[in-house]
């Protein structure tokens, strides 16, 4: 029996993150200070053609997953990078992000939600965390998405919140059911349900109203 193999395999674990974001800085921020770290191996992409590239070549234990950069389309795409990770912990990694889209995310096997806005140095160990089979997700009143009191008193739900937020960017009926796992007829029901609420003509009525009361 060599004593030396057991050796090696107690020390020198490399964790491999996929960091698949279209801010170049910010990705490459990411992996550097990972990179100075011996227990982390980076790799970087910047749209979702090139991740599922990367994916379908090599294995990762860890992918930061942007929601937003191209080739993204919602809660489908998710659910491809989950597949194309095969037992690799895909972890939301974005400025912002609804509650519906973060539950139906893990239902997809999302191991959880780390925020741009968290300090660089925390990244390690909450990596570490997931890949030790914990789901993380911030707690707290800043939470990316929670609904705060200015919001609520208007009497909108959160979901009601999401489908308005993503009207007033200019989404269709369509591209909204399938950016939260939906069908049209229910989006429209949201959408009559928020213009009735909010005293709204129409949809662009609605978006008008919600910045005035500062709800977007």
């Amino acid at each position: 029996m060599n004593l030396n193999d057991d050796d090696d395999d107690d020390s020198g674990t490399i964790l491999r993150v996929a960091i698949a974001d279209d801010h170049k800085l910010l990705a490459d921020a990411v992996s550097s200070m990972l990179g100075g770290d011996e227990g982390f191996e980076t790799s970087c992409c910047y749209d979702l053609e090139s991740l599922l590239k990367l994916l379908g070549r090599d294995k990762f234990d860890i992918v930061l997953l942007d929601l937003r950069m191209p080739g993204m389309s919602g809660l489908d795409s998710v659910a491809q990078v989950v597949r194309a990770a095969r037992d690799g912990h895909v972890v939301l990694f974005t400025g912002q992000v609804d509650r519906h889209v973060l539950d139906k995310a893990i239902e997809l096997g999302v191991r959880g939600l780390i925020a741009k806005t968290m300090p660089l140095r925390s990244l390690g160990s909450i990596i570490e965390l997931i890949c030790s089979g914990q789901i993380f997700v911030p707690v707290g009143a800043d939470f990316p998405g929670s609904m705060t009191d200015v919001e609520n008193k208007h009497g909108l739900t959160d979901k009601e919140l999401y489908v308005l937020r993503r009207a007033a960017n200019g989404m269709t009926n369509k591209e909204i059911a399938r950016d939260m796992g939906a069908t049209e007829v229910i989006v429209k029901m949201h959408m009559r349900a928020i213009c009735k609420k909010l005293g709204a003509r129409n949809r662009a009525h609605a978006a008008i109203i919600s910045r005035e009361r500062s709800l977007l």
